[in-house]
């Protein structure tokens, strides 16, 4: 045992002894003692913003501190009931309801997927409306002014125009999302990932989010940042889901009485992920890459009539994005606009390619995750920079403001001094050419990756012939860009990675296929270098988020050629292998950076000889059968401790320590009790008193009050409280020797918040949560124990 890496703890102060909560130390130092009155949950985590985050040997105490200060307390990760509690009033319900019932709740979950499609279809269109109108607007300005001056001289005017709209733009989706909902910054992914994982983010699937998720990312594209619109989408469709699934908005105070079966988190689990399949799928027009993308990134449960649903509410969400933007563009009924970014169709004829280009395409894939691996390690470095420095609302703002005007100025100057002119023929596609230094009939070839949205830059990487770009352009056009990108993600604006990834990768892909015709005799045989920088857009998206699965259908589908199947997926894992090796991938950086208690798909390969006694919780805190009020409310009201789930025992004569666990019971259900006052004295006193049912609950639901919040007199505290018709009689255990890999595949295949440690009689000994397996993780040196932070 003595391989385990102990990580530094950021917590504000560590473990304390009336904390309740002690693991012994792995070394076996610390014995190990049980007690019925102490607490042993940890469903809810106070954690440290960066508790797992290494920092080596060459940072001093006060730097951690002052890291340390700027985030503790900002997060509190709860977990979710993925685990149905089949007390007496579930099963009474369930036996109650009709064969015609049951059919009924399946016929809702389908209405629910297609409004979930319909609606993230329209948000997808209305953010694609408004970027094209804004940016079209800015720059057409812009183009002007540059033209204007052009001749007279005076281009500082110019700049200084490009720069204040740039800024103007970013002010107002940086503002927004700082001060009024800092939740809906970045493109949402890394959070869905978690909430999908069975971690609550604060507030991240809230109406509020969504508006301001869906302001600020037309903002942000509109502001020339570095960003795309897609990966937000994901987000959009998420909030969506948890919202309509729920049949009411506890935002806006406002109950449609339906859909009050699914207000549980496990089918809201179900539905969040057709929220996120279908704004995958309204973003790049793959419906059966948002199915993919939900199973690979997100859902920790599947079946298979889950799949079709969530295909279902994908292909309505392309369809609504379809059918608008049809009617948007004055021809309806013309479904060719299937997603927010439309790479073109690529000619079979054109793109071919042989068995020999293989190796080359396999090449590229390494080169993508080595630039991946190097743009995440910039990030991570640039994101704690930021947490240290930039943690303030109006420096937040500031730096937004400043990264659109260095990047409006960048721009500027890389066109002014570009000199790659090119024929502006009438086949050409640029939206907004800029003759600028060129002769009459020429454009700058530069202003066509700069000058414009980020998804109309790819789509000219892919398809504009041969010659359109001379490789100087596309060199300094990557090196600038890729900076550009990695410096924009983090920034207090909702944005995502994918364009931008997608983007470089075009940019160094179709350098190389002009490498390639150059350095060879007969260049001709390497045709098209479009189809060079669609192998390369893929590698540096692949190399940066680490998909496979989905992403090779996602580019696919996206580019309406299913030839390039194969190498897309050469590539693809290729640079999944290559980045691996040096770092994780961009969400997985951002969730440790959050110290959110993510668990992977398998236990650390290492860790066969922890047992469930070495990791559990203990001591626990555990209720009787039929327990006194007051003791209840102290449990509750005890500060120093969250606990949301406590063990339900049967007092044994020898011992008075532990007792045989008979059930379990929840916060939440506990915190609805009270305040319903379902007490033994006053339930025999009164005759009318109302028998409480699975709606007082589900009313209850997500947001139950505080225990502050109810008021218990001191008469009250006297009376007992029966927890047997409540309590799961059923819940998960697993003896004290169950090795570590087995609890973790238990925990996460069932989806459980809490797993009972009991011993050889069934006496409750311990308690496993998602905070004791997440710390556990195979580092340089072997399995490694991350010390997430307890307040």
């Amino acid at each position: 045992m003595a391989n385990i890496t102990k990580k530094v703890s950021w917590s504000s102060r560590g473990d304390e002894s009336g904390g309740g909560e002690r693991t012994p130390l792995l070394n076996g130092s610390e014995e190990v003692r049980y007690t019925r009155q102490l607490s042993g949950d940890g469903g809810m985590f106070h954690i440290g913003r960066l508790s797992t985050v290494d920092l080596e040997e060459d940072m001093t105490s006060d730097e951690v501190n002052s890291i340390d200060c700027v985030k503790v307390n900002r997060f509190v990760f709860q977990s979710l009931d993925y685990d149905n509690s089949e007390n007496q009033l579930f099963l009474e319900e369930e036996r109650r309801m009709s064969f015609l019932g049951f059919k009924c709740l399946e016929i809702s979950r389908w209405v629910i997927c297609g409004l979930i499609g319909f609606l993230t279809g329209l948000i997808a269109c209305c953010i694609d409306i408004a970027v094209e109108n804004l940016a079209g607007v800015k720059y057409f300005v812009v183009k002007q002014n540059i033209e204007k001056f052009t001749e007279v001289g005076g281009l500082s005017i110019s700049l200084i125009l490009w720069a204040v709209l740039n800024a103007a733009f970013v002010m107002v989706g940086a503002v927004i999302v700082a001060f009024f909902e800092p939740g809906a910054a970045g493109s949402g992914i890394p959070q869905i990932k978690c909430y999908l994982n069975g971690v609550k983010i604060p507030r991240v699937v809230r109406l509020k989010t969504l508006v301001v998720k869906v302001c600020g990312v037309i903002c942000s594209v509109a502001g020339g940042l570095a960003v795309g619109k897609e990966g937000p989408m994901i987000h959009s469709g998420a909030v969506v889901a948890a919202g309509v699934s729920q049949g009411r908005s506890t935002s806006l105070k406002k109950d449609f009485k339906i859909f009050e079966y699914f207000r549980r988190d496990t089918e809201k689990r179900d539905f969040v992920s057709a929220g996120a399949a279908a704004g995958v799928s309204a973003a790049f027009g793959a419906p059966v890459g948002g199915v993919l993308f939900s199973l690979e990134e997100g859902a920790s449960f599947w079946n298979q009539m889950l799949t079709w649903r969530i295909f279902f509410a994908s292909m309505i969400s392309t369809f609504t994005l379809n059918f608008f933007l049809s009617i948007y563009n004055k021809k309806p009924g013309d479904l060719s606009s299937p997603g927010l970014i439309n790479f073109g169709r690529f000619e079979s004829d054109s793109v071919a390619y042989n068995l020999y280009e293989i190796p080359l395409f396999i090449v590229m894939g390494a080169a993508g995750g080595l630039l991946g691996a190097l743009f995440n390690i910039l990030n991570y470095w640039l994101t704690i920079f930021r947490i240290r420095y930039v943690h303030q609302p109006c420096l937040q703002v500031m730096e937004a403001m400043l990264v659109a005007a260095v990047t409006a100025t960048v721009s500027f100057a890389m066109i002014y001094f570009s000199n790659d002119c090119q024929p502006l023929g009438p086949d050409q596609s640029e939206d907004y050419p800029l003759q600028l230094f060129c002769a009459d009939g020429e454009y700058n070839s530069m202003a066509t990756a700069f000058f414009n949205t980020p998804e109309r830059s790819v789509r000219s990487l892919f398809h504009n012939p041969p010659g359109s770009y001379n490789p100087l352009t596309l060199s300094l056009f990557t090196l600038t860009y890729f900076f550009l990108a990695c410096w924009t993600y983090g920034l207090t604006v909702s944005a995502g990675v994918f364009i931008p990834s997608l983007l470089i990768g075009a940019a160094w892909g179709r350098l190389f296929g002009i490498l390639l015709a150059s350095i060879t005799p007969d260049g001709s045989i390497w045709a098209d270098p479009g189809k060079y920088a669609l192998i390369g857009a893929a590698a540096q998206l692949g190399g940066i988020v680490r998909m496979t699965l989905s992403l090779t259908v996602i580019m696919v589908e996206a580019t309406g050629n299913v030839t390039y199947g194969l190498p897309i997926m050469l590539v693809l894992l290729t640079a999944k292998i290559v980045g691996d090796y040096f770092v994780e991938g961009l969400y997985d950086i951002h969730i440790k950076l959050q110290s959110v208690p993510f668990l992977h798909l398998e236990a650390p390969a290492t860790s066969h000889w922890l047992t469930a006694r070495e990791v559990m919780s203990a001591p626990v805190t555990c209720f009787n059968r039929i327990e006194k009020v007051g003791t209840i409310v102290d449990v509750l009201s005890n500060t120093s401790t969250n606990h949301n789930g406590f063990p339900v025992v049967v007092p044994v004569a020898a011992s008075d320590d532990m007792g045989k666990v008979c059930g379990l019971i929840l916060r939440s259900q506990l915190i609805v009790l009270l305040k319903h006052k379902v007490f033994v004295e006053l339930a025999r006193s009164r005759l009318t008193q109302r028998k409480l049912q699975l709606k007082d609950f589900r009313d209850a639901y997500p947001r139950f009050p505080p225990i502050q919040s109810i008021h218990i007199s001191q008469d009250e505290r006297e009376c007992m409280m029966d927890l047997t018709e409540f309590m799961n009689p059923t819940p998960y255990t697993v003896p004290q020797e169950t090795s570590l890999p087995r609890v973790f595949k238990l925990f996460r295949a069932l989806g459980l918040r809490h797993l009972v440690v009991v011993d050889s009689e069934n006496r409750v000994v311990g308690l496993v949560t998602r905070k004791d397996l997440a710390r556990y993780h195979l580092g340089k040196h072997g399995l490694e124990e991350m010390q997430l932070a307890q307040t």
